[in-house]
């Protein structure tokens, strides 16, 4: 039986400052059958290293966000169903997981 210990769920914004604004998709991201989630589940070998790989993943990620600040932000439904993202600087969700399993390499 394979036993997984998830940590509680945490956002991650960005490491610095971003604009407070609002972008509209275009006409082809604002297509009805393309409004979904898409989780991620990404897998990393443990090694012995100074930073806990978890750490490395949430700065960067909080790094990353700065220029790609409208991922931080959330998306909003305005008049004629149109989505807008709204660059609130929230972030991103983010949950650590350990698992009692060898990845194979």
């Amino acid at each position: 039986m394979l036993a997984v210990h998830r940590r509680n769920p945490e956002l991650v914004g960005p490491a610095a400052p971003t604009p407070r604004e609002t972008k509209r998709l275009s006409v082809i991201d604002d297509q009805g059958t393309l409004r979904c989630h898409v989780p991620f589940l990404f897998f990393y070998h443990g090694r012995r290293r100074a930073d806990e790989p978890s750490a490395v993943i949430r700065r960067a990620l909080a790094e990353a966000l700065v220029p790609y600040y409208p991922l931080a932000g959330r998306l909003r439904e305005v008049e004629g169903r149109k989505l807008v993202v709204d660059c609130t600087g929230e972030g991103v969700m983010f949950i650590e997981a350990d698992a009692d399993v060898r990845l194979p390499g």
